[in-house]
């Protein structure tokens, strides 16, 4: 089973959001206080890192899609997924031209979690809403609250898959 989750927003926020509500957080990604300089600084959403390596535990290949493209910034993504010991998986990103549609039309993951994009405009920035539908129907597209993180999604993948 590939489970493909999305970092920025959903599993993983600049360290700013630290002691602030959710709704501040959305409030900080909309007036964009996160610069590109920051993705090196950010941390795992809640027990992130716990979740993800419940579902590592149960044989599921784990797929991470970032939002960002730039080889240094790539870079500094891998590092923090590393620093903060997120279980190991494929670190995906947007080729030159791609959306993020193309990466999960390309991949077809099980299972794509990500979070409602509400920062962003809600669900025209969805991943899934743009996948062509005789693929969409081959993913289960679990979609969450923004920067509320994914320690409420079940443990068990096959519950997840539900």
């Amino acid at each position: 089973m590939k489970i493909m989750v999305f970092l920025e927003g959903t599993v993983t926020a600049h360290k700013l959001s630290i002691g602030h509500s959710r709704e501040e957080v959305v409030e900080q990604a909309r007036n964009k206080v996160v610069m590109p300089s920051y993705f090196a600084e950010f941390i795992p959403i809640g027990d992130a890192v716990k979740k993800i390596a419940a579902w590592k535990n149960q044989r599921a290949e784990i797929l991470y899609l970032t939002s960002r493209r730039k080889a240094g910034q790539v870079d500094d993504v891998r590092q923090v997924l590393k620093r903060h010991n997120f279980p190991e998986g494929k670190l995906l990103f947007r080729q030159e031209g791609e959306e993020y549609k193309d990466v999960a039309e390309r991949i077809v993951p099980d299972v794509l979690v990500e979070d409602d994009c509400e920062s962003l405009g809600g669900v025209d920035e969805l991943t899934i809403t743009h996948v062509k539908p005789e693929i969409k129907r081959l993913i289960k597209s679990i979609i969450v609250k923004e920067f509320a993180g994914i320690d409420h999604l079940p443990d068990n993948i096959s519950e997840l898959m539900a």
